[in-house]
């Protein structure tokens, strides 16, 4: 039986990645903000779960000195449910840490309990509300925080 890999985003996974995000999120990014990140932004550092060499599963963030703010994690909606994605938050935690980040933050919907409770299982603590931060139904967003 094939196993999960994690590994950084290649250009080449961009397209697999539009269409987790699609399936994910009510508000998906702009079809050119993947390449963008990848090519331009030297804060951006983003990683795949594959499995059987097919991308099922991405995380981003911005690692700026020694923080690192999570911008996006998603899981192909039919490979969920498998600990994929506490895999993947683990890998993208061990690459911060080894690379001296320090702090981790990020903001979940409030209504994700899902994603809140692996995110706890991390030691990730609340840190504030953002008021209407969700632009598709002005949901607001938990921040979560945890010193790494």
């Amino acid at each position: 039986m094939a196993r999960v890999q994690f590994r950084k985003m290649e250009e080449s996974d961009i397209e697999e990645v539009k269409e987790i995000d699609k399936r994910s999120f009510s508000i998906p990014w702009p079809d050119d903000i993947y390449e963008e990140e990848l090519k331009k932004n030297h804060y951006a550092q983003y990683f795949v779960a594959t499995l059987n060499k097919k991308v099922i599963g991405f995380c981003g963030s911005w690692m700026v000195l020694d923080e690192a703010q999570i911008t996006n994690i998603a899981i192909d909606p039919d490979h969920r449910g498998k600990g994929y994605g506490q895999g993947l938050f683990q890998y993208v935690i061990n690459y911060a840490v080894a690379r001296g980040i320090r702090h981790l933050s990020l903001e979940v919907r409030v209504s994700n309990q899902t994603a809140q409770r692996m995110y706890k299982k991390f030691g990730m603590k609340p840190g504030g509300i953002r008021k209407n931060y969700y632009s598709d139904n002005q949901e607001d967003a938990l921040v979560l925080w945890v010193n790494l």
